[in-house]
């Protein structure tokens, strides 16, 4: 689609998102794939009810709750690897900073339906999400770990307000639903190997099938105030920093929290 990494920032600034596809080789998504694979059962063993009854994702999985030092360690590798950290410093220049690792799966419960949203509706009520879109910077990098249907987005969302109708969808307002189509929507099919790089601020959402598996990162640009939304354990300690091969994005997290 693009070609070079200042065309890549150029395609972003403008959409919000961009795709590069085959851009890990089938045997860094296989051993990315084992890891994760073993989170995710021993996740869903200790949140058995909650995964059967609503869950479509989990996060902190870099955390020591369910993996151990050496599969901590090539997560973080990955995550800093030089193919990571050329996209993230293509889009954000100065002083990218780590935040959480997410996967996304499909629900169990068949009553669920994909949803519109922007991720900072969570934190922030309509007149701040107004500001926040032109003034924060949050990025999600998604690595497919199995063929998916992928992601549905709205090209441009990320600098400008809803229209009408995506706004009585996304927050489901006169008898809109959140799970309707959009017209302005873009459907983007992923495969394993695939990298999607988007705009937490954008409107968009996740569409389920095909037994999805989607590891995403989230990296923030330091000037944004997001350093208290880390989580402490999803950070390498000292005895894993000498074994990740670049950790800068880390070592700027964890200096941005200890200056709190």
């Amino acid at each position: 689609m693009v070609e070079s990494l200042s065309q890549l920032n150029s395609y972003y600034d403008q959409q919000g998102y961009f795709v590069i596809r085959n851009y890990f080789n089938a045997a860094e998504i296989s051993s990315l794939r084992k890891v994760i694979l073993k989170f995710h059962q021993a996740w869903k063993d200790d949140n058995e009810v909650f995964y059967r009854e609503e869950a479509f994702n989990s996060s902190l999985i870099t955390g020591s709750q369910y993996l151990g030092f050496d599969d901590r360690v090539a997560l973080f590798n990955f995550i800093s690897s030089k193919k990571i950290m050329n996209i993230v410093e293509s889009v954000i220049a100065a002083d990218p900073a780590f935040m959480n690792t997410q996967l996304f799966f499909d629900p169990v419960n068949p009553q669920q339906k994909d949803f519109w949203h922007r991720d900072c509706q969570y934190d922030f009520d309509i007149e701040e999400q107004k500001k926040v879109i032109h003034a924060t910077q949050v990025l999600h990098l998604r690595v497919p770990l199995f063929d998916e249907p992928g992601m549905e987005l709205v090209p441009g969302s990320h600098k400008r307000w809803d229209n009408a109708e995506e706004f009585d969808v996304r927050q489901e307002e006169n008898q809109r639903l959140s799970s309707e189509s959009l017209s302005t929507g873009k459907k983007i099919a992923l495969a394993a190997g695939d990298l999607l790089v988007f705009s937490a601020d954008m409107i968009h959402r996740g569409l389920y099938g095909q037994d999805r598996l989607a590891f995403d990162i989230l990296v923030f640009d330091s000037a944004g105030d997001y350093a208290d939304y880390v989580d402490d354990d999803c950070l390498p300690d000292s005895s894993m920093l000498d074994k990740i091969a670049d950790p800068r994005l880390f070592m700027k997290t964890i200096n941005l929290k200890s200056a709190f």
